[in-house]
């Protein structure tokens, strides 16, 4: 294999961790935003809870399970879609967050269907290469 490549593993790898980093910044950016940064009300605010679904997939997306890699990229479109439109109506400090959790929603949107389609890409190979072994 030409060595300016990453080999197949090194891409999941980097797909899976880049996955998991963005699913945890974005329970990050959404707990500081409506607890700290920029609430709706002063002293926090009950939107906070927002987080608490995107708890529900970091254990399958640490333990990789696909299943968790396929529904999270059609999940995250809802936290996108609430990033427009506060985007859109709320005074700059929200405006930019929520710019915030567009950037990441889309970075785990692509990082989880770039690992979806590796890690079939690779168990086509495999499987290829175990009935070209196979007599």
């Amino acid at each position: 294999m030409n060595p300016s490549h990453p080999t197949p593993g090194n891409a999941v790898a980097a797909t899976r961790w880049l996955a998991a980093g963005s699913l945890l910044a974005l329970i990050a950016l959404c707990l500081a935003w409506e607890l700290v940064l920029a609430p709706l009300r002063p002293g926090g605010s009950w939107l906070a809870l927002k987080a608490l679904p995107l708890f529900i997939p970091l254990a399958g997306i640490l333990k990789n399970r696909m299943y968790t890699y396929r529904w999270v990229s059609l999940v995250i479109w809802l936290y996108f879609i609430e990033g427009v439109v506060r985007a859109w109506g709320d005074a700059p400090p929200g405006a930019w967050l929520a710019g915030g959790e567009i950037v990441l929603c889309v970075v785990l949107f692509t990082a989880c269907t770039m690992h979806i389609r590796l890690r079939q890409r690779n168990a086509r190979a495999q499987a290829a290469a175990a009935a070209a072994v196979a007599p």
